[in-house]
């Protein structure tokens, strides 16, 4: 068994990347799980390569590398459909909590017209 030893200290450094960010509030707990995740697939497949030329063989890959580049691909176009989807979303909210500002911003004002004149006649 022939451990690589950047990959392992590549993942490695992946985890404690998100274990930090995680710490300081930075990453949520939604988007660290899937990374922690990958981490640890990267630290298996570092410890046994094996494991990788065994499934590049399985699904017909001519090198565990080309298995490793489509994984990464498919990952980060994931990875991408979850963020798009999460900024759609937060776009949607803040245009509603905008008009919901626009709406209570006019109504304030309108009261604050309707005060007015009572405040008026109570200080003559």
């Amino acid at each position: 068994m022939s451990v690589n030893w950047l990959g392992l200290l590549a993942a490695l450094l992946l985890a404690g990347v998100v274990a930090e960010l995680l710490r300081r509030g930075i990453l949520r707990e939604r988007f660290a799980g899937l990374w922690l995740v990958v981490s640890a697939l990267l630290i298996v497949v570092a410890l046994f390569p094996s494991l990788l030329r065994s499934a590049a063989d399985a699904l017909g890959f001519a090198l565990p590398s080309n298995l490793l580049f489509f994984a990464s691909i498919l990952f980060l176009l994931l990875v991408t459909m979850q963020l798009s989807y999460e900024v759609s979303r937060l776009e949607a909210r803040s245009r509603r909590l905008a008009e919901d500002l626009a709406l209570l911003t006019s109504e304030v004002r309108d009261l604050r017209a309707q005060a007015q004149p009572h405040t008026r006649a109570d200080q003559d």
